[in-house]
């Protein structure tokens, strides 16, 4: 069966059915399909029968398939002994770093971080035996889930009919010019391996990344220029050793979501025009409008989210946190005795009578809550009431903002996942519904521990109490956990619930506890009212309060 006439709905080996074809290229053609044995979503690479390169291919991705770093794409299978040969591998969700680097370049240390965990996985590949030689910005992608992958081990490659003497320099060269990328939006490549801008050269040397881009530190500077061979500096030989190098620089955490890139400063403001002193000026660009996103490999685009994860947006303020006042004017200001002296006397005065009135009110407040005069009030005596507290009460939580909200399936499953899925459970509306994937046992088929909707409170906040609304949820059991990372394995667990009826549950902690993330943690599911397992939150809140 050639590539031609394969088309959507078509089976292999009894399991893959495919769903839509995502590319065709060099004889093959990249699919999205469908694992109807453990329901999850794959990629499958097909064949035209007279590619002369279907062995190699399917030979490089059995070896991939033993890999086992989690930011290298999974192989699940590869065969060509039947009529149609193919290659199934992980499903990937979220952003190639060409996509992010339309936008805007990368703040340098989170460009630090990201390449330094892409290094350290090309390092895991040489280590196998392995390696990637065709490294592009669209082989980099940071995942809904908040992790990253590269794409295209060792079989983009053999696709491209590459072959290398020296596979971990040419490796770590193109490491070097993804950092570059990140750094300055300009790729220092072939043309056609980025639609990014051309990087500026000078016979063919491109310029280092500090003459491109201002705030790139000497350092990673330094490194780039190792890794493409700028200036006098040693060469990097290996992945491994440019790791070891991005150790060394200050790197910046990264987001839990897509959406790593920064704006450019502010250009200075031009004066207001006449008569308009507050007008507003249109914001500058950089450029103009971003490429449209470009899939690639194994890389479904995620939506944009609403609002960029960076490290210099300020948290969001609580809902029942009042605006600051504004400062004082010129017109509100306590006026000046003559000759500039402040009137202290007067003050002092003022704020003593204030301070009277405001003791008479207070013990007249307290005397009206007491039932006035006890003389004259049959129901009290001189002993005191011990069911009365005079210590104050104790304030009660208040409702936090919540950040963003995602779907977390390790597995890597799409449905459900990204915080394009997860807003819908803290939209304010219980109509709209987070979902996971369905599944077709209440324990996920013993293949994994849990699915989850995980919450990122922007910041480390004071937490009491999580409420949510659970639609079809009768018979699930859910953890709740806290932490400050977004990884599901190092946070705490505060408690464990199983569900006896659909509806809304409020979970109040034994004492408060301080953490950035909280994560709904479904452990066992429970039957829709069609019939299909799946966790399901239309609705959840947190209450505590801000640090």
């Amino acid at each position: 069966m050639s590539t031609s006439v394969i088309e959507p709905g078509t089976r292999l080996a009894g399991r893959y059915r495919l769903e839509e074809r995502i590319r065709d290229s060099g004889g093959s053609s990249l699919w999205k399909a469908i694992d109807e044995i453990l329901a999850r979503a794959v990629a499958v690479r097909t064949f035209d029968p007279e590619n002369p390169r279907i062995a190699d291919v399917v030979t490089s991705a059995r070896a991939a398939s033993r890999l086992t770093d989690p930011r290298l794409t999974q192989v699940f299978d590869a065969d060509d002994s039947g009529e149609s040969a193919y290659v199934v591998s992980e499903w990937v969700v979220g952003e190639t770093l060409e996509v992010m680097l339309g936008k805007a370049p990368l703040e340098p240390g989170r460009a630090a971080t990201l390449l330094y965990e892409a290094a350290e996985a090309i390092a895991a590949a040489h280590a196998a035996g392995l390696s990637h030689l065709c490294l592009t910005p669209r082989d980099l992608v940071w995942t809904t889930g908040g992790t990253v992958k590269i794409l295209g081990i060792a079989t983009d490659a053999v696709l491209g009919d590459r072959h290398s003497d020296d596979p971990a320099g040419d490796d770590v060269r193109g490491l070097g010019r993804m950092l570059y990328a990140a750094l300055t939006a300009h790729w220092p490549g072939d043309d056609d391996r980025s639609d990014l801008p051309a990087a500026p050269a000078t016979d063919g040397v491109p310029h280092a990344p500090r003459q491109v881009q201002a705030g790139i530190s000497h350092a990673i500077d330094a490194i780039v220029c190792r890794c493409l061979g700028i200036g006098p500096g040693e060469p990097l030989a290996t992945p491994a050793d440019l790791a070891k190098a991005l150790r060394g620089v200050p790197r910046t955490p990264l987001p839990l979501f897509a959406g790593l890139g920064h704006p450019q400063p502010p250009t200075p403001r031009p004066a207001p025009p006449a008569g308009r002193p507050n007008a507003p000026h249109p914001p500058s660009h950089r450029r103009g409008a971003a490429p449209a996103p470009r899939t690639s490999h194994h890389h479904q685009p995620a939506p944009p989210p609403e609002t960029t994860v960076s490290s210099h947006v300020p948290p969001p303020r609580t809902r029942n946190r009042p605006e600051p006042p504004p400062p004082a004017s010129a017109a509100t200001r306590p006026a000046r005795a003559a000759h500039g002296a402040p009137r202290r006397f007067g003050n002092r005065a003022l704020l003593g009578v204030a301070a009277a009135a405001l003791t008479v009110i207070v013990g007249l407040g307290a005397w009206a809550l007491m039932g006035g005069d006890s003389e004259n009030d049959p129901g009290t005596t001189g002993v005191a009431d011990p069911k009365r507290s005079s210590a104050p009460p104790t304030p009660s939580a208040t409702e936090l903002d919540i950040q963003s909200a995602a779907g977390i399936d390790p597995v890597g499953q799409d449905g459900g996942k990204g915080p394009e899925k997860g807003r819908l459970a803290i939209d304010g509306k219980d109509g709209t519904v987070w979902r996971s994937s369905y599944y077709t046992s209440p324990e996920f088929g013993n293949l994994k521990e849990g699915v989850g909707l995980l919450l990122d409170m922007g910041r480390p906040v004071t937490i009491k109490e999580v409420k949510a609304r659970l639609p079809e949820s009768a018979g699930a059991t859910i953890q709740l956990k806290v932490g400050n990372s977004s990884d599901p394995s190092a946070m705490q667990k505060v408690q464990t619930i199983t569900t006896s009826r659909s509806g809304s549950t409020s979970v109040k902690f034994p004492s408060p506890r301080t953490a950035q993330y909280v994560l709904l943690w479904f452990t066992k599911l429970s039957n829709g009212s069609d019939g299909q397992l799946r966790a399901e939150v239309s609705e959840v809140t947190v209450l505590g309060s801000r640090n």
